[in-house]
């Protein structure tokens, strides 16, 4: 209770100085807001773990709570002056993914991950866009357009559903200590995942005007996911070399370069239009494959500091959660998130058929699956421009359903490491910190 009692208190003096400070320069209000945030999901994750709840739902939730979809002690323009803040955590956290995919192990279990990426993405998209074609006729965004139109929204949706978070993954991973052979495959499936996403979603708009009618589409947003996709590997290569080169000359300070690197990088992206989390995720690959002495270095560095970067980014995403249309929409969103979950289900018991694929992964890896953020939030940036007529409420919609995914993705997640066994609430996890890939019998994850 002391810790309820200190979040409580938090709260009273937030709402003190929301008051005293309404005039202010935003700037000021913006620095007092992250404080408070900081302060409070802190409390929050600690008031979760207590509830045998990951820290990150905890965070979520306080950053929700207090955020301006609530109680409103962070206002909205607040919130949006410190999205470089959050931008520059989650590039962290993607530094940190990327560094923990290896060339060797990806090797190994090519045909397994070949599989297991196969049936998360597959089984989703199928699943919500045949349902969606099949009600088209009722569905709130399709029922008054034509069967075309309605075709390519269905499409766009599905392809939506197919995306999962390498950023949640990491940070659970992190939280719970995790780094055996499930945890390692998931964060794998959830990178090839976000690359299929995107080339999907760019082939269904380069294809869509054949369907649409005319207006409905602007199918040269096509290109510009086909360019943002390409860019994005390149500059995050290029950073990576960059990084590399740096650490290798300079033997200090490593932090704080790393910590100065996460902010221009989303600042760059944002200005090319690039993607901050491929960008991030490539630099980190490179790393770790290509720079293996300094990746290490980079790990150890991200290690030290991934409770506050955890803390400020989720706490920041629960501040900007918008799900007012959850209030209107909530039977459609749970009909897609249902179909979503009951794809991801299929798919990884399709993917166990094949006798390289561990049981474990095929019983219990949609649970690893379900979060989504980064990359399905800046393809619903592109999903509304590419429809001029209705994108924003598209938009609207996914990233309703997001939210819902961001709340019960760690959850979900923690449940899935525990069954496993790679949780440290359940097994030492630090003898599997050097394990690598259950081989079984070949080529097998």
């Amino acid at each position: 209770m002391p810790r309820v009692a200190v979040l409580f208190a938090l709260s009273l003096l937030m709402a003190l100085l929301h008051r005293v400070t309404a005039g202010g320069p935003l700037e000021a209000r913006a620095t007092l807001a992250l404080g408070f945030l900081l302060l409070a999901a802190y409390v929050g994750g600690e008031l979760a773990r207590r509830a045998r709840l990951p820290r990150l739902t905890g965070y979520l939730l306080v950053g929700f709570a207090v955020g301006p979809a609530w109680l409103g002690l962070v206002r909205r323009e607040e919130v949006e002056a410190l999205g470089l803040i959050e931008d520059a955590a989650m590039a962290l956290i993607a530094f940190a993914a990327g560094a923990e995919l290896t060339l060797d192990r990806l090797r190994q279990g090519r045909v397994a991950l070949a599989r297991l990426a196969t049936g998360a993405v597959v089984f989703p998209f199928l699943a919500v866009t045949l349902v969606l074609l099949s009600v088209s006729a009722w569905f709130p965004l399709t029922r008054h357009q034509p069967v075309g139109d309605a075709m390519v929204v269905a499409l766009v949706l599905g392809t939506l559903a197919a995306a999962s978070s390498p950023a949640v993954t990491m940070a659970m991973m992190s939280e719970l200590d995790a780094r055996g052979p499930v945890a390692r495959a998931l964060l794998s499936i959830t990178v090839v995942q976000d690359v299929a996403v995107a080339i999907l979603f760019t082939l269904v708009l380069a294809n869509g005007g054949l369907l649409t009618s005319a207006g409905a589409l602007n199918a040269g947003v096509a290109g510009t996911a086909t360019l943002r996709l390409a860019g994005s590997v390149a500059v995050g290569t290029v950073l990576g070399f960059a990084l590399g080169r740096y650490l290798g000359l300079v033997r200090r300070d490593t932090g704080v370069f790393l910590a100065a690197t996460a902010f221009v990088a989303p600042e760059v992206a944002r200005l090319t239009g690039l993607e901050p989390l491929i960008i991030a995720l490539t630099a980190g690959f490179y790393l770790e494959n290509f720079a293996p002495v300094e990746g290490e270095r980079l790990r150890r560095e991200l290690k030290r500091a991934s409770l506050p970067i955890a803390v400020a980014f989720f706490a920041l995403t629960g501040a900007g959660l918008r799900v007012g249309v959850l209030a209107d929409l909530w039977p459609w969103i749970l009909l897609l998130v249902g179909l979503r979950l009951v794809g991801l289900r299929y798919g990884m018991l399709w993917a166990g058929w094949d006798p390289r694929v561990t049981p474990a992964l095929a019983r219990h890896g949609w649970l690893g699956l379900i979060s989504q953020a980064g990359m399905a939030v800046g393809l619903a940036q592109l999903a509304r421009r590419a429809f001029p007529e209705w994108g924003v409420s598209l938009e609207t919609l996914i990233v309703a359903m997001i939210g819902v995914h961001e709340v019960a993705g760690p959850i979900c997640f923690r449940t899935a490491l525990v069954r496993a066994g790679e949780s440290k609430e359940t097994h030492d996890a630090e003898a599997l910190v050097d394990s690598g890939p259950v081989v079984a019998p070949r080529d097998g994850l």
